[in-house]
């Protein structure tokens, strides 16, 4: 799936390395109808990589629509999670800092 691959590479072009400063963390994507990816934030530095990370901080899942609207800001991160169509294990709260490390253009 060429398109997501796409996806995260616009994300990782979106990445603010202000709001990473002092971060260490790993957010898995697991995505119902596509392959899994990962964005690991180390410090002000950010990778995207196809495939499971050991120890992820908190892993999303969804499908990849959703993904899709909630990175081009059409759906509220948020509220896509409280109305179910994102799933969240582990440090939830560590979610919350997408939007700023992930800012829209």
């Amino acid at each position: 799936m060429s398109d997501l691959s796409n996806v995260f590479e616009e994300m990782k072009g979106r990445f603010n390395s202000e709001a990473a400063a002092g971060l260490d963390a790993v957010f898995q994507y697991q995505l119902d109808d596509g392959e899994p990816y990962y964005v690991a934030i180390n410090d002000g530095t950010c990778d995207v990589a196809q495939g499971e990370h050991d120890e992820p901080s908190v892993t999303l899942s969804m499908d990849s629509a959703t993904l899709q609207e909630v990175l081009s800001g059409e759906t509220d991160g948020m509220q896509a999670f409280m109305t179910g169509r994102i799933r969240a294990d582990g440090d939830i709260m560590l979610a919350t800092r997408l939007t700023a490390l992930f800012p829209f253009a």
